[in-house]
């Protein structure tokens, strides 16, 4: 089998539910609907009884909960109950082609891997092979710890982006593997659409795999010789964790006298990944907005003006504002409220980069100034202009995030600022279906 380790790849052993109701066993990312209790109590009554990812996973909602404690320990024991009771299959040495029709019709093709923890690093500037798109907040990685050290199982709900415009690696694997039997087919719950999995395993699929990832590393390699072969696109801070937990378990066991040699194959050095194409036509990139609060509204958009190097204009209707925006990479637009009468002004401005991560540097600085002031962040135009109502508030519509520069700016500039981009709708996040062996049992 071709090792895929200079890509920081490596083919997976691949645990799958011998029962294939996707509906009762698949389950959305856990850092999904946090302030929704009442989703994921109907995600229990969904799975019923049944064999499913919701008894292997803590959802964030109960992140503060005062049962965490024993939720952790119920996972552990669940994990253990599901690979001695006969739930899953023989796992299979595999990469997963998948194909996700989502509940607004759109299908994103994935492909599943196991990536090295050692090749991904999620500090700023990092020239590592897998890098982070969005800072990373090291206070959330100790409580994501606690559910993944000593975990005999892990299910992948990280999603890595590759620069693949020519669509050789996901895509194409799919039109490789897809005349097989799929290995698993089914709708998912609570109207979440379907999905559609195809093993990748023989070795002409795996030598096509490799001559994509060679083509690609070539592509994705800079001057300075460093390549960048993913991006993550979700989950940074459970990959975050996941590389904590690597780096701790493997300083313990080099302390007992292990060799290093001796720690190359093993499983807590990888994590499980779904790799996706940026210019996957599935794939939607959707801006997040910024709503500011108690601020001097003209002197919170004349110094974005003035620090970004733009040309403020004023616009008629939120319609025309939105449409000056989404029609650009470069230009913002802000709606505030004064006296009953909302404005639109448009900021027009010749930035290269991805426009967030020249913007939220200056609405930083600004509200550092004043303790009054706060920062939200907003899904959708229609919330945005809502909140422009208010007359404590200023929204900013931010341009649609632009696929071809996205890494070249990580590349350049590091991380993106925190809530940069959103891939898809809540219900189109990955959903939890294969499984990986994690640590030894004790």
């Amino acid at each position: 089998m071709k090792n895929f380790n200079e890509f920081g790849l490596d083919v997976p052993e691949i645990l799958l539910p011998k029962n294939k109701e996707l509906n009762s066993w698949s389950v959305i990312a856990c850092d999904q609907y946090t302030q929704d209790l009442d989703y994921w109590k109907k995600a229990s009554e969904s799975a019923g009884s049944n064999p499913s990812t919701l008894n292997l996973i803590l959802p964030e909602v109960y992140l503060s909960s005062p049962d965490r404690k024993e939720r952790i320990e119920k996972i552990r024991s669940t994990m253990s109950e599901y690979l001695h009771n006969g739930i899953f299959d023989e796992g299979e040495n595999e990469f997963i082609y998948l194909e996700r029709k989502t509940s607004y019709g759109r299908i994103r093709h994935g492909l599943v891997a196991a990536i090295n923890l050692d090749d991904y690093e999620w500090k700023p500037f990092s020239k590592a092979l897998i890098r982070a798109t969005e800072a990373t907040i090291v206070d959330r990685i100790p409580p994501r710890k606690e559910i993944r050290k000593d975990a005999p199982v892990e299910l992948p709900h990280i999603m890595l982006l590759v620069n693949d415009k020519n669509h050789s690696l996901v895509e194409e694997t799919g039109n490789l593997v897809k005349n097989n039997a799929p290995v698993y087919d089914g709708d998912l719950m609570l109207d979440s659409g379907h999905i559609t999995g195809w093993a990748v395993k023989d070795e002409a699929a795996l030598e096509k795999v490799f001559a994509a990832l060679e083509n690609l590393k070539k592509e994705n390699t800079d001057s300075d010789g460093d390549a960048f072969m993913f991006a993550v696109g979700d989950g940074n801070h459970s990959l975050a964790t996941a590389k904590a937990v690597w780096d701790e378990y493997k300083k313990e066991q080099l302390e007992k006298g292990v060799k290093e040699s001796e720690l190359e194959k093993s499983a807590v050095r990888y994590a499980l990944v779904e790799i996706v194409n940026i210019f996957d036509t599935g794939l939607t990139f959707e801006p997040i907005h910024r709503v500011i609060f108690n601020a001097d509204k003209k002197s919170l958009i004349e110094n974005t003006a003035s620090k970004l190097n733009g040309k403020l204009s004023a616009v008629s209707s939120e319609q025309e504002l939105e449409e000056k925006v989404k029609n650009s990479k470069a230009n913002f637009g802000f709606a505030y409220t004064e006296n009953g009468k909302t404005e639109y002004v448009l900021l027009e401005t010749s930035i290269k980069e991805l426009a967030v991560s020249r913007l939220q540097p200056v609405l930083d600085d600004f509200i550092s100034a004043d303790k009054k002031i706060e920062i939200d962040y907003i899904h959708g135009s229609d919330e945005v202009f809502r909140l422009g109502k208010k007359e404590n508030a200023v929204s900013i519509l931010l341009p649609p995030v632009a696929k071809d520069s996205f890494f070249d700016t990580i590349n350049s500039t590091g991380p993106l600022p925190r809530k940069s981009f959103s891939m898809g709708e809540a219900s189109e996040k990955r959903f939890y279906l294969e499984c990986r062996r994690l640590f030894p049992e004790q």
